[in-house]
């Protein structure tokens, strides 16, 4: 009987449902010691937010199959390794969006009536009617920032109040929500239309300090701010200044850059204003209950007949086919994301072929790969099990094609994503040599042999002397260290392409400098560690 470890609290009902079938050990407390010493006994290995699955971890575990995690981001376990493993790892995505769109209501109600300032001058024994003046929320407007699932569900209840819907997000497709008496408008339209605006996008290097003094500023007088996505989507001292002017009326936050929240947070100032709560978006009986069954349900599945509903590293494969599609997994996710870059996450089609040896296998998981590396600095929750549903939520078409060839050995990725603008395209081709090193060969008509990096700078430019020099000189004074460097050209005297790795990130104002230089024609930086799989 295979065995599962579960090493974070869930319900007994959970329990349940693995231990029908499978030996099921309880140790939700269990230190990071104790794992290490006795994961090789176990086949399943399910965890929350507390349990670290590291490298360690997966590397001694022997007979690991499944690791699950039950809620949606699996920043606690290293997936990276459970792919190269033949682990697969689970999550359960669709838990938490009844819970997190009901709290983000919840706030929103209570700013409008002062409820929670309201309750506590009365506890304190007043009678203050006059200075908890409310707003209606009927007729008002509210402005979604992510039309996601909690996105979607918090419209639909603020439409059913009678509140207008307005919102933003760049990889909606116009004549997909044409129904939901919802309008889709530009960022800046959300800022000066709302009364109440309520962010539902992750947190990515885009939407990091989105909200900030100068966003602020540009907002309606008395304007509402709720947020119960990720911290560090407001700058909160920008907030805080806001709260001060009364230029924000009141904020609802769930979420802080820094969790617990600082005991010198200037948002705890501001009591007559803002309501704060320790990010209880998914903390509802329903969605911890919820997030429990669905993931048991799918490790005891995985376990007994091989088949998965929700993997966020690859579906229905066996682990041989696993092992040997992981490098081309991780190449192809890593490729669409420099793509994603160039097109400045702007993408309306992408294409994937393979050749050779690669053609023989179920290679549909790249295709999956390919929208994932395209789409997560926007989209929340992607797994290879919706990729391909959001992909076509937002309007963009995917194409996928095999080609046999006479040396079956030798297996070639191809990868074209544009944006259907004028010279909106870029095409990159990639192969994993023997000893399982990606690396990619062309980027657009330049030849190249590159092995994708943490940091990597790209530049376009005219071939001309002094243009390495130039760029150099900028990452020295800027005390960036390059790692590696190599220089494509067409000919001598025409477009080059340079592809730097560097030791560290880079923020906008070298890319900006960067760009001033006479000569360059492009440039793009990508991270593609805060896009591993």
């Amino acid at each position: 009987m295979k065995k599962v470890l579960v090493a974070d609290e869930i319900s007994e009902l959970g329990l349940n449902i693995l231990s029908d079938g499978l030996e099921v050990t309880y140790r939700p407390d269990i230190s990071q010691s104790d794992m290490l010493a006795i994961i090789e006994n176990y086949h399943g290995l399910l965890v929350r937010s507390r349990a670290s699955v590291d490298e360690k971890i997966i590397s001694n575990a022997r007979s690991l199959e499944v690791i699950g995690r039950a809620g949606v981001g699996v920043d606690n376990i290293d997936v990276n390794a459970a792919t190269k493993s033949g682990v697969l790892v689970l999550n359960s995505p669709e838990g938490n969006t009844a819970s997190a769109s009901e709290h983000t209501m919840a706030l929103m109600f209570a700013l409008a009536r002062k409820i929670a300032q309201a309750d506590k001058s009365v506890k304190e024994g007043h009678w203050k009617r006059s200075q908890f003046l409310g707003s209606e929320l009927f007729n008002k407007t509210l402005g979604i920032i992510g039309f996601g699932k909690i996105g979607r569900r918090v419209a639909n209840m603020a439409l059913a109040i009678g509140m207008k819907v307005i919102i933003f997000d760049p990889l909606i497709d116009k004549d997909s929500i044409k129904h939901l008496n919802v309008e889709l408008v530009e960022l800046e339209k959300i800022y000066q239309m709302s009364d109440f605006i309520t962010i539902h996008t992750p947190k990515t290097k885009q939407t990091t300090n989105l909200i900030n003094h100068t966003v602020l500023n540009r907002m309606k007088d008395g304007v509402f701010i709720i947020n119960t996505s990720r911290g560090g989507i407001i700058d909160e001292r920008a907030l805080a200044l806001a709260l001060l002017s009364g230029k924000v009326a009141g904020c609802g936050l769930d979420v802080f850059e820094h969790e617990p929240l600082a005991s010198d947070s200037p948002l705890r100032e501001f009591s007559d204003k803002i309501i704060l709560t320790p990010h209880l978006g998914a903390s509802t009986y329903e969605a911890q209950l919820n997030v429990a069954l669905d993931l048991a349900n799918q490790i005891k599945t995985y376990l007994l007949t091989g088949i998965s509903s929700a993997a966020v590293n690859l579906p229905n494969l066996k682990p041989e086919e696993l092992k040997f599609l992981s490098p081309y997994i991780k190449l192809t996710q890593n490729m669409a994301t420099i793509a994603s870059n160039w097109l400045d996450n702007d993408i309306r089609e992408i294409e994937i072929s393979v050749s050779g040896n690669l053609a023989n296998y179920n290679t549909q998981s790249l295709t999956s790969a390919a929208i994932i590396g395209a789409l997560n600095n926007s989209v929340e929750g992607l797994n290879f099990i919706n990729a391909s549903y959001v992909a076509n939520d937002h309007g963009i078409n995917i194409r996928h094609s095999k080609f046999s060839s006479y040396d079956i050995s030798l297996s070639e990725l191809n990868l074209v994503v544009n944006n259907n603008n004028k010279d909106g395209l870029i095409s990159l081709s990639g192969m994993v040599l023997n000893d399982d090193k990606a690396v990619i060969t062309k980027i657009n008509e330049f030849n190249v042999n590159l092995s994708p990096s943490k940091y990597m700078l790209f530049t376009v430019h005219q071939d001309q002397p002094g243009m390495v020099a130039k760029v150099a000189l900028i990452l020295g004074q800027n005390n960036i260290n390059i790692s590696s460097m190599a220089v494509s050209r067409k000919s001598i005297g025409a477009q080059a392409m340079m592809v730097i790795e560097l030791d560290e990130n880079l923020n906008g104002n070298i890319l900006e400098q960067l760009n001033d230089i006479d000569g360059i024609l492009k440039v793009g930086f990508v991270n593609l560690y805060d896009n591993s799989l």
